[in-house]
């Protein structure tokens, strides 16, 4: 998330916001890259919904 806004100028939150929210859209779109970096050997696993 942080790559998407660091080292950058906003002139407004909302144009901010605006990049944050692309991001999320593009990271809710790829869940092996989240759990890559979120899954850890020691998280508490889900239970699969069918």
């Amino acid at each position: 998330m942080n790559e998407a806004v660091a080292n950058r100028y906003f002139e407004t939150l909302e144009a901010m916001m605006a990049v944050v929210a692309e991001r999320c859209q593009v990271l809710s779109a790829d869940p092996a890259t989240v759990r890559k970096h979120t899954l850890f050997h020691w998280w508490p696993r889900m239970k699969e919904s069918t």
